[in-house]
């Protein structure tokens, strides 16, 4: 398992609309996988491998389409006071619980700078019990970099800033910010990747689109998916694993280690039933570990794909994930390589 390019991929900082180094960093990534690439003006990557098996020359080639989100939750920066600290404004969906005593990085043009991130309000041998208890709006928080006046010229409103944590490889787990969605970057490559070191043919035209915005509606996603008017789509994403204490078993989604998520709905779509089944059996056939998975709320690319143009049959694929939207983001390598596995099998036999 290439844990490396996912090490890169999560550490390379990159919120809705600042997917830029991300996007950099899967150009350089996918040389010699596809036959050509391009980004569309929202700043998704569309990259495209033409197929290879002999067609009827009355055979026009199905498309399908692979949504694979770059961005990952965050903040851009509201104001600078002239004390030097930093407000936000929060571009993606946050538990203020999980934002206490966090070391940020705030991105810039002209290079990056390493900050804590806390609430205002009083400090701890300064407030009362009942202080104590509130919990902050997540707007509540502020980001002090410890150059008081001086952060005016160096920071400015837009700015974005990510958690600051290094991945961390446990084994049988994988640690790190930003799993959600770089689980799907990663997805992306390394599928096509297994499928062109087999040397398997495809007779779909195969488009990955390592989409923009995800996180703040789909929006990447919707473009996206318009211009590439795909016949079937499949989105890559995380999802919940709440297989830990406290939660209802009915309530897990997933659990870890039983393989990839194949969704059957979520909170953005209803999945095409005969492509589900189809999936299914593909694993089965393939003794790929798999669970099919429903999400209450919540949802993915896919359903930006499925409904784009005149629409398109869609499924998910997703690997669940837990303590998701905080910094212990984790996923386990079985169902990473499940999902992996999955993909890249599908469209082989395409």
């Amino acid at each position: 398992m290439n844990i490396d390019l996912l090490r890169n991929l999560c550490e390379t900082p990159g919120v809705p609309g600042r997917e830029h180094r991300v996007r950099a960093l899967i150009e350089k990534e996918i040389e010699g996988l596809f036959d050509e690439s391009y980004v569309d003006p929202m700043g998704s990557l569309i990259c495209t491998r033409y197929p290879t098996a002999d067609l009827d020359e009355d055979t026009a080639a199905k498309r399908v389409l692979l949504l694979c989100h770059m961005d990952e939750i965050g903040f851009l920066v509201s104001h600078v006071s002239d004390k030097g600290f930093i407000h936000i404004d929060p571009v993606g969906g946050f538990d203020p619980r999980t934002l206490f005593a966090r070391r940020v990085l705030v991105c810039t043009n002209d290079g990056d700078y390493k900050g804590v991130m806390n609430a205002g309000g009083k400090a701890l041998h300064i407030s009362s019990p009942e202080e104590r208890k509130k919990i902050p709006e997540v707007t509540d928080f502020i980001v002090d970099l410890g150059l008081g006046e001086e952060t005016k010229d160096k920071i400015k409103v837009g700015d974005f800033i990510v958690m600051d944590e290094p991945l961390l490889d446990l084994g049988s787990k994988v640690v790190s910010k930003a799993l959600d969605n770089r689980v799907a970057c990663w997805l992306g490559i390394e599928a096509i990747r297994q499928l062109v070191n087999a040397g398997e043919t495809h007779a779909y035209e195969i488009v990955v689109a390592f989409t923009a915005q995800e996180e703040v509606g789909l929006r990447g996603a919707r473009t996206a998916s318009f211009g590439v008017a795909p016949d079937i789509a499949i989105g890559v994403d995380t999802t919940l694993s709440c297989d830990t204490p406290g939660t209802p078993e009915k309530d897990t989604v997933t659990t870890q280690g039983q393989g990839f998520g194949l969704h059957v709905k979520d909170g953005s779509f209803i999945a095409d039933i005969d492509l589900v089944e189809e999936l299914e059996a593909l694993a089965k056939e393939k003794d790929i570990p798999f669970q099919r998975t429903m999400l209450a709320r919540g949802g993915q690319d896919g359903a930006a794909g499925q409904q784009s143009g005149s629409g398109a049959k869609a499924a998910a694929v997703a690997v669940g994930t837990r303590y998701i939207h905080t910094v212990t983001e984790m996923v386990d390598k079985v169902d990473l390589e499940a999902a992996r596995d999955i993909l890249a099998a599908y469209l082989a036999a395409k």
